[in-house]
């Protein structure tokens, strides 16, 4: 598991169905940005104007400045997509979104474990130690902690992607850009809207919403749940294969989704001067296995391939150790917010946010990929979140400025524990300290190493205990746990301040002022193994000094300044130019593990610190935004440099550390546009070059001249929307659209083995709209063509020597029905 062991303004076109990249026409009057309440726009469920072409029908608003704005008047980089978008290309994940934006990437092998990648630097890892690259925004309030930050995205206003670093807008977790889902608020008025779907794999989602409510007080409660059957057969669950592992519990066809989600919205306005809401969330899943596939060890009946069956059994012991019989995800996070908004008069507003996020996963896991129960973990991951905001910003003629005070609190914890068959485990591996082991059961007429599974499928590697104990056991389980804790308290003042010289120039400067308090905990139960002590040896199996449950901490303070300059020139009414220069950070990790600072026969355990310096990294970048004559668009493009650039090293014995890999670079290009070519009818793009990794020079060890991970060197995405109205009130719709990325490497150093080549994706979606919208039936289909492709590949099993390979998804399709109020 990667990371484990190891957005996009949508922005709501008024009355619009169409672009998917929309830059808005007019300059609204500013107002202060409210997630909840006073928002621009109509319903995302509501019925849509049969123009086409978001932003050209009509205003589109940003907040993305935390001030409204027209989109192309932001002297930032923005992609947008709207809700009304998302659901015309049949949108409903934050992974599939992001395949519409250029620089972003989102890698979802499982909802608790995504990869959020903003020009090619990920933001994943699960270690509760350790910061976050890329900030996740939800109504308001920072929710980037990554086992606690994938969500459903039913019932969208708008979804936000600003790309350079964002420290000044949206705090200290915003090295390379944030992302910011921003949900429907509560209206006046009285609307509902419920839409469901069914297709292959059993894929049933239904999602819907109540709104009711007035002028002063209004609510919305919004809903969905989506779920499909496994789609990489299990063999493991099939009673007419063989049980080769005694005890070994029947296990479910993988990745099935069994997801839900509820949303309550209170919206309370007692004057026209001030706005206040409060957003509650419940998101949970409870998924299958991921399905890690081994190419060395074979399933029973032999290996098929990458996109073959799996046989992943996990641990006879699952209940017991790893805290679930079966393979899957158990996860539930709360989130809630409250937003005040306040006009104080004289262009002066005032804005507080206060924010809560709760989550609680646990992932059982087979690492090996294979059928033997030999690398079996879990990971129980929890956190809690608190934060919150005081912001004053004005608005006059010349000058607008604003100002605040943030406080982010959070505590977390990575609790893994780990089972195997002792005899199972030294037979398999292939670490040089259990080489003499090895040649022993070689002797004994006993395969080893990657061929302690048979072509076949069988597991000769279930004999090797009883050929270590000359008969006296024929099986050993072996059970241990490493656990890594981390609170972070950041406290920051933040500014910014805008000169309008004449109408047609704007000159922005803002700066981040942070001190954070990082407090890390480590703490391990490690037994030493039976079997290596009937061998003279005293050591585990995974090589980790136990601290025998004792946690260790560590804290350290740090400070830092980040600040950013812009510049907007207004060359006519819809073409804007603009730069960008601005300074972006990861925090330092303070890293603590375990040490034996006694001997073997009388360890002593310490705590082991290491304190990776921050990541530095600078960004200036340029662009042209055009809103004119059918056609809106951005061109950027940007140089970053890294000092100090941070990876997450995968250890033989399934940890992860964080290492500097030294000096980086990143240069790019992005487009995206939309151009209408009817009333009824537009077209849509994007594209994107990262041409970054690290820098060549010696000094840079084995990184020396890598791609950054996650990253294809060229991105692309088109489609069709067309609205054509066939009799009075009857409406045709059809959306087919086209994904493409280029080669990727998945993990750092780059190996062709674990690589994925170029490929493109093809999906659609179609159908009618009836009564003016009111109620719709239709098809859709992701990945029509049915597009073999590597979700990921390395993982935890990569650590051992054995990685392993998850496919992405087949072909999807099925029907779709809708009724709105």
């Amino acid at each position: 598991m990667n990371g484990l062991i190891r957005s996009t303004i949508v922005v709501l076109a008024c009355g619009t169905s169409g672009a998917a990249l929309a830059q808005a026409a007019a300059q609204p009057p500013a107002r202060p940005a409210s997630p909840a309440v006073g928002q621009a726009g109509v319903d995302p469920s509501a019925s849509t104007d049969q123009d086409s072409g978001a932003g050209l029908a009509g205003d589109v608003v940003v907040t993305a400045q935390k001030r409204e704005q027209r989109l192309i008047d932001v002297p930032v980089t923005i992609t947008a997509l709207t809700g009304q978008r998302l659901a015309e290309l049949g949108v409903n994940s934050l992974s599939e979104a992001a395949l519409y934006v250029p620089g972003l990437r989102i890698q979802e092998q499982s909802d608790n474990n995504p990869g959020f990648v903003i020009r090619g630097v990920t933001s994943d890892s699960g270690s509760a130690q350790q910061g976050a690259r890329v900030t996740l925004y939800y109504n308001g309030v920072d929710i980037s902690r990554s086992r606690g930050a994938y969500q459903d995205i039913y019932d969208v206003e708008r979804i936000e992607v600003v790309k350079g670093p964002q420290a000044t807008l949206f705090g200290t977790a915003a090295e390379v850009g944030a992302v910011s889902i921003i949900s429907a608020p509560a209206r006046a008025g009285t609307s509902a809207a419920i839409d469901g779907s069914y297709g292959n794999y059993n894929r049933a989602q239904v999602s819907g919403h109540l709104n009711v409510g007035n002028d002063t007080l209004a609510a919305r409660l919004a809903f969905a749940y989506k779920r499909h059957d496994g789609y990489v057969r299990n063999i493991a669950g099939d009673p007419a294969v063989p049980n080769q592992n005694a005890g070994r519990i029947d296990q479910d066809d993988l990745y099935a989704q069994d997801q839900r989600g509820a949303r309550g919205t209170l919206a309370w306005r007692p004057s026209d001067r001030v706005n206040v809401a409060f957003v509650g969330t419940w998101d949970a899943q409870r998924n299958s296995g991921t399905p890690f596939r081994s190419r060395v060890f074979a399933p029973t009946g032999g290996n098929g391939g990458d996109y073959s069956y799996a046989e992943l059994s996990g641990s006879p012991y699952s209940a017991q150790v790893l805290g679930a019989a079966k393979l899957g995800l158990k996860r539930d996070v709360f989130d809630g917010n409250v937003t005040v908004n306040v006009d104080l008069g004289h262009g002066t507003t005032f804005t507080s946010v206060t924010g809560y996020r709760h989550f609680n996963a646990l992932e059982v896991f087979d690492a090996d990929g294979g059928p033997a129960w030999y690398l079996e973990f879990a990971e129980d991951a929890r956190g809690d979140q608190w934060s919150h905001e005081d912001r004053f910003a004005f608005t006059g003629e010349k000058y607008r400025a604003s100002f605040g005070v943030n406080g982010f609190f959070e505590n977390g914890v990575q609790h893994v524990p780990f089972s195997t068959e002792e005899g199972t485990y030294l037979d398999c591996s292939v670490s040089s300290a259990f080489a003499p082991i090895r040649a022993a059961l070689a002797g004994a007429g006993l395969p080893t190493g990657t061929s302690c599974v048979a072509p076949n499928g069988t597991i000769p590697a279930t004999r090797a205990t009883a050929i270590l104990t000359r008969g006296a056991a024929t099986q050993i389980p072996y059970a241990s746990s490493f656990s890594n804790y981390g609170t972070n308290d950041t406290y920051s003042i933040f500014a910014d301040g805008t000169y309008l010289p004449t109408p047609r120039l704007e000159l922005t400067a803002g700066a981040r002022v942070l001190i954070e308090q990082r407090k890390s905990g480590y703490a391990t139960v490690q037994p030493n193994s039976v079997l290596l002590a009937g061998l003279g040896v005293r050591s585990s199996l995974l090589g980790i000094v136990s601290t025998n449950g004792r946690e260790f901490t560590a804290t350290k303070s740090f400070q830092a300044i980040l600040p950013r300059f812009n510049a907007l020139f207004r060359v006519t009414d819809g073409v804007n130019l603009y730069a960008t220069i601005s300074k972006g950070r990861r925090s330092p990790v303070v890293q603590l593990t375990s040490a034996n600072a006694g001997t073997a026969a009388a360890p002593v355990p310490v705590g082991a610190l290491q304190v990776v310096p921050d990541e530095i990294l600078w960004n200036y970048e340029a662009g042209i935004k055009v809103n004119a004559g059918g056609l809106t668009g951005t061109l950027s493009a940007f140089y970053q440099t890294y000092n100090g650039f941070q990876v997450t090293v995968m250890n033989a014995n399934g940890t992860t550390t964080t290492a500097s890999a030294g000096a980086a670079h990143n240069p790019g290009v992005e487009l995206d546009a939309t151009y209408r070519l009817a009333r009824a009818l537009s077209v849509f793009g994007s594209f994107g070059f990262l041409g970054g990794g690290i820098d060549s020079g010696a000094a840079n060890g084995i990184y020396a001249g890598n791609r950054f991970r996650l990253q294809p060197r060229y991105t692309a995405s088109a489609g069709v929307t067309l609205r054509l109205p066939l009799t009075a009130g009857v409406t045709l719709y059809a959306t087919p659209s086209a994904t493409y990325q280029s080669k990727e490497y998945f993990e750092l150093p780059n190996t062709e083995a674990i690589s994925q080549r170029g490929y493109t994706l093809v999906n659609v979606r179609a159908g009618v709209e009836l009564d003016g919208g009111r109620y719709r039936i239709g098809g859709f289909a992701r990945n029509l063509t049915n597009r073999r492709y590597l979700l990921d590949a390395g993982n935890t099993g990569g650590g051992f020597g054995d990685p392993t390979y998850i496919a992405g998804e087949p072909r999807f399709y099925g029907i779709e029905i809708g009724a709105r109020l």
